[in-house]
């Protein structure tokens, strides 16, 4: 590209005199020979050896750095460190000093961490050239006149490890050093006044030299482009500017102009150049032309000598955005984020700062915009990392433009690019004209491929196509197999299937949009027979899920077909054409008993196949079956199809007589009564027990016999039948005689009613039923009365002659002694021996086996059970004689109060219990013969050391007196009523007559096999009962025999009784005292 071609800009204004003159004060008379920056500093060095520090604020601080003049200086962008080289002593090699400067001497200079002699290998003095230094401070490059370069690796700030070696070229001087790293090399690119080259150094003392051109260019006149994307190395000569790379020569810009220096910034190249009017129409004169620039260093001078043209080129973009004329430019400094210009210096001029500041992007974009240029404005944001939502309002004012100016083409190409950030409707709305249906087709399409249409957008698109008639592109749009699918699917169907049908159904087997097929198959095509072959082709779930869908339609145009395919997918379904592998499927029947609507029949067909093959079925299922069976056979008894009625009968009553149906019993029975379907309702009354029902049902219809052989078949499981056949039968003229007659023979065999309420019965029935259908049955009731009357009164004269057996026994028990001559025990059956247990029912035991067996020490083992049975009854009946509260609540709400009352008497609540507690005291003269036993081993020690513990131990085991008493006479001290209570019952045991028995039994190994001679019982004789107080002093009482007494010498070794009351006793403590 011609350089004459590129377009001009101002992005860069240009400031004179920002340092105020600090550095003209600074540098004095001295000229400045060596100009670089980095790390927040512009340093220049002078030609009297001093080096100047000049920071942001302008502040300017200089120290001595060299004897005679400052050669080279290089500052490190992102380190401290400055690398000077120049001379101490006239016509000795250069000096290399390394400054390190934030760290002071003692003078509050920088101090200096290396100085060493800059000379060749060769030893001859050379003035050195050009210096560069690699940012991470391990690499040096000097190059020196006479083409020799020396390369020091290592730390630069430390001589030792620092190694150097020299490379030679040809007899040029070196011009300019850079160094370049790249992924897997580091080269050291040199130009000279004669060539460009390149050495690769990656490998040390393996260096290798790569020649790029053979033009030179002159000292300052070289830089290294490290922030384009491939790094170019520049040389700037008279005809132009020449880039080079490690592949070999790139571009080169045709700049006109001596070059005397270039310096690079950010991503824009800065050349100085000796203005020349001279030549014919150049470019530096164009430069000045367009710009209306005059010479900047002074405004209006008509002096031209020692004017240098600076300009700036967007390499990138093909800009030059800046261009201007300046006296004496000594040095282009970049620091800060803007380019500083040193001027001046030459001629007797002071020396002069100048600032050129680019323009902020928002600056460049309104000028830009201005002009209409949006295709300069995007070059420039992209170039410069503009973020996508700035981007994109640059493309849409870039497309108003063109639309404004009638470029709809180019506009839609603008719009197209701001896609995912604009709404696609301000767009749609500018191309919504007939004439402008083809730009609109193309931006829906980008639309689409970017995946960010919707549904509105595809129903649009394909209106475009319908609308232009792009019946190849609308198929190509929709069918294409090249890319992925980047429209809403149903939208598109919807769109093609009112312009065509059949593109729309390739549309849907395609993406397999079942139901769209399906759709237009019976809704626009009504081929029936072809959807249900697509949906015998389909997996199972989606076949199941589209005959649920599409069953009806298909059931009433294609019933037959349809009804297999639905037996298919209830018993074992395979997608057509799937071979046995596939493993089948079944669905649920009971999901497609909506689709039979009023047809009956092929439901009947579809469910009895489903119950065949797989007879678990749901309820539901054999439900809707017998229902339809009945609907079926009601149709046939309509149309007088006795056949068809006669062969669905026969099915009905089979389903409901199979054991797999599993049908709802309640709901069949109301069908069956709905439809007076007689075998369904007498079977279904059989298996739910309704037998009183079928007897209704037999009466409603007439049909006697079969009243009497439901009585006979089910009168066992429920007898009232029968009277209800009795009631029905006397209320109903028409009852054969024979019938009446059977039911009231059963009746009265079964005795399943009182006779009187069968006459009532008879007799209520409006005089239907006559004395002679029931004399018999009269006949033989008074016949059996009589017969039960004459048993009670035998059973009457037997409970008497009992009673009175029972009184004696009483009478003789109270009055007689009873003597026991039970020889055996009746728990192990051996002989009796002492100590024994008897009772008065005649029944001995061994003490041991007594304990051992009886439940209850108070009772008889062998008699416990029926006594348990007898007061269980009186309990019962003393407990609801205690009914007093109860009786009269519900005497006060009882509409009969004597039928209450008279139910009280009959259950005992008004008897008054008598207790009877000793017959003995109510005939004080009747002689009492007590039991006693003739043998008595050893008389009983009521007093002394141990009595109390032998009573206690008598009374554990109920050896007391009173209760011998009660028995056989001899009271000595009355027994209170409660405590005889307690004791009915109690055994009589040998321990209470003989003493000894009291003593704890031994051991059973350490008694001695001794036989002991059965007890022998005689009456004797006793004294008549006193009436006398019996609680008086009797004179022949022993008063030593009381073991409580008060002289008794047990009682006078023990201590002071305990519960005696104690004179220190303070009642006000005792809690409990009254």
């Amino acid at each position: 590209m011609a350089f004459l071609e590129w377009r001009r800009f101002n992005f860069f204004d240009l400031n004179k005199d920002v340092d105020n003159g600090k550095i003209a004060e600074a540098l004095k008379e001295a000229k400045v020979v060596a100009a670089t920056s980095g790390h927040g500093h512009l340093v220049l060095g002078d030609s009297e050896g001093n080096i100047h520090l000049v920071t942001r604020l302008m502040h300017v601080t200089s120290f001595r750095a060299y004897a005679l003049h400052v050669v080279l200086a290089e500052q490190l962008r992102h380190s401290p460190l400055l690398v000077t080289v120049g001379e101490d002593e006239p016509g000795e090699h250069p000096v290399l000093k390394v400054w390190y400067l934030d760290r002071m001497d003692k003078q509050g200079h920088p101090s200096c961490v290396r100085l060493t002699r800059a000379s060749p290998s060769h030893g001859k003095v050379t003035p050195a050239s050009a210096l560069c230094v690699h940012d991470s401070a391990t690499m040096l490059a000097i190059g020196f006149s006479d083409g020799s370069i020396l390369l020091l690796r290592g730390d630069i700030t430390r001589e030792r490890g620092c190694k150097q070696r020299t490379l030679r070229d040809g007899n040029t001087a070196v011009t300019g050093l850079s160094f370049l790293c790249t992924a897997k090399h580091t080269l050291l690119f040199v130009a000279t006044n004669a060539n460009v080259f390149f050495f690769n150094i990656t490998h040390k003392e393996k260096e290798q030299k790569v020649h790029l051109d053979g033009m030179g260019c002159a000292p300052r006149c070289s830089v290294l482009a490290e922030s384009l994307p491939d790094s170019q190395f520049m040389i700037g000569r008279e005809d132009a500017v020449y880039c080079y790379t490690p592949d070999g020569r790139g571009p080169c810009y045709a700049v006109e102009g001596q070059k005397q220096l270039l310096q690079w910034f950010r991503t824009y190249l800065i050349i100085v150049a000796q203005e020349n009017k001279t030549g014919p129409g150049g470019i530096i004169r164009s430069a000045t032309t367009a710009n209306s620039t005059s010479t900047v260093g002074e405004p209006g001078s008509t002096n031209d000598q020692g004017k240098q043209l600076v300009t700036v080129l967007d390499i990138q973009n093909k800009f030059i955005v800046f261009s201007a004329a300046v006296r004496e430019v000594q040095a282009v400094l970049a620091e800060w984020g803007a380019v500083y210009l040193l001027t001046g210096g030459g001629d007797g001029t002071a020396p002069r700062l100048w600032l050129l500041q680019e323009r902020d992007l928002q600056s460049k974009l309104a000028l830009l915009f201005k002009k209409n240029l949006y295709d300069v404005s995007i070059r420039i944001a992209k170039s410069q990392k503009y973020d996508a939502e700035g981007l994109v309002d640059i493309f849409r004012q870039y497309g108003d433009h063109l639309y404004a100016k009638g470029d709809h083409s180019a506009a839609i190409e603008q719009y197209i690019r701001t896609i995912g950030r604009l709404e696609p409707s301000y767009i749609i709305r500018k191309f919504l004209d007939s004439q402008h249906i083809d730009k609109l087709t193309t931006y829906l399409q980008a639309l689409h491929k970017q995946g960010l249409a919707t549904g509105d957008h595809t129903t649009l698109l394909l209106n475009c196509y319908t609308k232009l008639n792009h019946t190849d592109r609308l198929k190509e749009f929709i069918l294409t197999k090249d890319r992925e699918v980047d429209f809403d699917v149903e939208i598109a169907i919807k769109v093609c299937r009112h312009a065509s049908p059949e593109d729309a159904l390739l549309l849907a087997r395609k993406h397999a949009h079942h139901d769209w097929v399906l759709k237009i198959q019976t809704e626009d095509r009504g081929c029936y027979k072809e959807a249900l072959e697509y949906i015998a082709s389909l997996d199972f779930e989606q076949a199941e899920s589209m005959m649920r869908g599409y069953g009806s339609v298909l059931l009433q145009h294609v019933p037959a077909e349809a009804t297999a395919l639905l037996k298919q997918l209830c018993t074992a379904y395979r997608p057509q054409g799937a071979g046995p592998a596939v493993p089948a499927e079944c669905a649920d029947a009971e999901d497609f008993l909506h689709l039979f609507l009023n047809n009956s029949s092929r439901l009947v067909e579809f469910l009895e196949h489903v119950c065949s093959t797989r007879p678990q079925q749901n309820a539901l299922v054999y439900n809707a079956l017998f229902e339809h069976r009945l609907h079926l056979w009601a149709a046939a008894h309509a149309k007088e199809e006795l056949a068809e009625a006669r062969m669905l009968e026969t099915q009905a009553v089979r389903l409901l007589q199979s054991p797999d149906a599993n049908y709802d019993k309640e709901q069949a029975l109301v069908l069956c009564q709905a439809l007076d379907f007689r075998p369904g309702l007498l079977h279904l009354y059989e298996e739910n027990k309704l037998y009183q029902q079928i007897v209704q049902y037999h009466l409603r219809q007439g049909d006697y016999s079969s009243v009497l052989a439901a009585c006979r078949r089910f009168g066992n499981q429920d007898p009232s039948l029968w009277i209800q056949a009795l009631l029905a039968c006397a209320k109903d003229a028409d009852t054969p005689s024979q019938v009446l007659g059977e039911v009231l023979s059963v009746i009265e065999k079964e005795r399943l009613l009182p006779p009187l309420l069968v006459v009532d019965a008879l007799a209520s029935a409006g005089g239907v039923a006559t004395l002679g259908d029931a004399r018999k049955y009269l006949l033989s009731v008074l016949a059996a009365e009589g017969e039960l009357l004459q048993q009670e009164n035998t059973l009457i004269e037997k409970y008497k002659q009992e009673t009175e057996r029972l009184r004696e026994q009483i009478r003789t028990a109270q009055t007689q002694a009873v003597v026991f001559q039970g020889a055996r025990c009746w728990a192990c059956h051996h002989p009796l021996e002492l100590p024994s247990v008897h009772f008065l029912c005649q029944h001995s035991y061994h003490q041991h086996c007594f304990q051992s067996f009886a439940e209850n020490e108070n009772e008889c083992p062998a008699c416990l059970p029926n006594n348990k049975k007898i007061l269980d009854i009186i309990r019962s009946q003393e407990q609801s004689r205690d009914l007093h509260e109860t009786f009269h609540s519900q005497l006060e709400r009882a509409e009969d109060g004597f039928s209450l009352v008279a139910d009280y008497f009959g259950r005992g609540v008004f008897n008054k219990l008598t207790v009877v507690t000793d017959s003995v005291a109510s005939t004080p003269t009747a002689p009492a013969k007590p039991l006693i036993i003739t043998k008595v081993s050893e008389p009983l020690h009521s007093y002394g050391p141990g009595a109390e513990a032998r009573i206690r131990l008598g009374e554990g085991q109920h050896s007391q007196t009173a209760q011998d008493s009660r028995r056989g006479g001899g009271i000595t001290v009355p027994v209170p009523e409660g405590r005889m209570r307690q004791d009915e019952g109690r055994p009589l045991t040998t321990v209470d007559l003989n003493p000894v028995a009291a003593s704890p039994p031994r051991p059973p190994v350490s008694r001695p096999l001794v036989s002991v001679p059965p007890v022998q019982l005689v009456q004797v004789s006793a004294p008549a009962i006193s009436s006398t107080n019996p609680f008086e002093e009797d004179e022949s009482y022993d008063e030593a025999k009381n073991p409580f007494a008060e002289d008794n010498p047990f009682t006078e070794e023990l201590s002071t009784n305990p519960f005696s009351e104690d004179e220190d006793y303070d009642k006000n403590l005792n809690p409990f005292e009254s």
